[in-house]
């Protein structure tokens, strides 16, 4: 029998043999999130059906093991598998070493480590931003692939938190992009990414692209994180209204399908923990005495995107929704954190726009739609602004992405038509690695007042990560002040902004 004769035989014979061959791979890098004080996931994807397997340590050496068997790793969640590390020890840094194992056959482990929420006060440091691969720049070889995600890393955050538009589900990659100078933006590309998405595989498709990057996963495997979603995790400006008979791009035109295969693969790949059977995105981090991180939704409860000058809150006003705005004051007020800290996918007072209505009417994507008193979406930001207010609920501080560009913003009730409300500050940052744009006209609603923004110079000019104008946020507060700075830097991490701001105490 010759060897061909012989191979052709076997898979014959022992199909299933010759279909496990080799040991169940770890494909994807590993990701940290929700980390507090005693408590971690862990996420991680094989290649086929087996077990997670996680074993940690308080050493590098790895001296006090302990081994976790973790779930099952299944066709069914695209052999995404996420386990939650519990009794850790607070404010201590963890090894691990990840792997996946079908009975006796283990393969080979990815490493990391992150560092537990602290029990008392120490110095605390975090990273923010927003879009990742927009606007068709995906990653490009030719500048050593997203490389803000290594500028991040090296800011050595105690965790990172991803405003929104971890992917872009509606923006395919080609291999080549000509930019405006005529030069060439090169992309390693694939299949899920070749269109935009629409099956329950090409949205997953679009997540393991982005982990194709050596900076993102270096980044995942030493930084927790903690994600919420904005629009294009799904498609450009959706809401329950969005429309697209007229996209030749979408075979599937009905929005709510999209959306819930969207909203499968977020839950799937984000390093999420899920308290209830029905995941929801909104929740509270708590990080030590000194931060709250108040995780805010505004896709999943907001009504249809309209002209957005309603005189009374309704269904069509929905912004923050119901559901989502009693926990956010309930929460609010049982926290006993010094800063709370407002993760907001979207800025509250910059215009948006969506296109135009049936009437000709200007339509929204934001909450803010133009000088004036509080309408619109803009009455349940009003209410909410008004609760924080009235409950003496101090330091406030808000954070968001979205529009590309980078920008501190002051929210003054002296120069606003709303005032019932306590003065805050928001700050924006992003793109990650996307076109930048920018910037936005504010909205005088609540008076905000733009005392830094950074854009595309002058809306001319190469606007791909290429022109260097890619940024993040960074937060630092002082455990023995309880002072604390917002810091905005760019892809090669100098600081473009900074604002010192030091807690109220009543």
């Amino acid at each position: 029998m010759n060897r061909r004769v012989f191979l052709k035989t076997s898979a014959l014979a022992f199909p299933a043999i010759q279909l496990r061959q080799g040991q169940p791979k770890l494909t994807d890098g590993v990701q940290i999130g929700d980390v507090l004080r005693n408590r971690a996931i862990l996420w991680a994807r094989a290649d086929r059906a087996s077990r997670l397997v996680v074993e940690y340590s308080t050493t590098e050496a790895f001296r006090d093991l302990r081994r976790i068997q973790g779930p099952n790793a299944t066709a069914k969640s695209d052999f995404t598998a996420r386990l939650d590390l519990l009794d850790l020890p607070a404010d201590q840094k963890i090894f691990f070493r990840a792997f996946f194992e079908e009975g006796r056959n283990a393969g080979e482990p990815v490493t990391g480590s992150f560092r537990t929420a602290p029990d008392g006060r120490r110095d605390v440091r975090f990273v923010w931003g927003a879009d990742t691969v927009g606007q068709g720049f995906g990653i490009n070889p030719d500048l050593g692939g997203m490389r803000i995600y290594e500028t991040m890393r090296r800011t050595q955050p105690d965790f990172f938190v991803h405003s929104g538009d971890t992917i872009y589900a509606d923006g395919p990659v080609q291999p080549e992009i000509t930019l405006s100078d005529g030069s060439t933006w090169r992309n390693l590309t694939t299949e899920a990414k070749s269109k935009v998405a629409e099956t329950l595989a090409e949205f997953r498709g679009n997540y393991r692209y982005n982990l194709m990057d050596e900076n993102v996963r270096r980044f995942n495997a030493e930084v927790p994180q903690i994600w919420q979603w904005d629009d294009h995790e799904v498609v450009n400006n959706w809401s329950r209204g969005k429309d697209l008979r007229d996209d030749v791009r979408y075979r599937v035109k009905n929005i709510s399908t999209l959306s819930q295969r969207a909203r499968q693969a977020f839950l799937e790949y984000s390093p999420m923990r899920f308290e209830t059977t029905r995941p929801r995105i909104y929740r509270r981090i708590s990080y030590g005495p000194l931060l709250d991180v108040f995780v805010i939704d505004l896709r999943s409860y907001r009504g249809a995107n309209s002209y957005n000058q309603q005189v009374r809150e309704n269904s069509s006003t929905s912004f923050i929704g119901n559901e989502q705005m009693r926990w956010l004051q309930q929460d609010l007020k049982a926290s006993t954190a010094v800063w709370k800290v407002m993760a907001a996918d979207m800025p509250l007072g910059l215009l948006v726009g969506d296109g135009r209505d049936s009437l000709d009417r200007p339509r929204y994507d934001n909450g803010a739609n133009g000088d004036g008193p509080a309408t619109g979406r803009e009455l349940e930001i009003a209410r909410l602004l008004q609760f924080i207010k009235q409950n003496r609920i101090r330091n406030a501080v808000w954070i968001c992405g979205d529009v590309h560009y980078t920008a501190a913003h002051f929210y003054d009730p002296g120069r606003a038509q709303f005032k019932d409300f306590d003065p805050f500050w928001e700050f924006v940052s992003g793109p990650l690695n996307a076109g930048t744009y920018g910037p936005n006209a504010p909205d005088n609603t609540f008076g905000l007042q733009v005392v830094y923004q950074k854009s595309q110079r002058d809306g001319r000019g190469d606007n791909s990560p290429k022109a260097g104008l890619q940024f993040f946020g960074e937060v630092v507060i002082e455990g023995s002040t309880g002072n604390l700075t917002v810091n905005l830097r760019d892809v090669g991490g100098a600081t473009l902004f900074s604002k010192l701001l030091e807690p109220i105490r009543d």
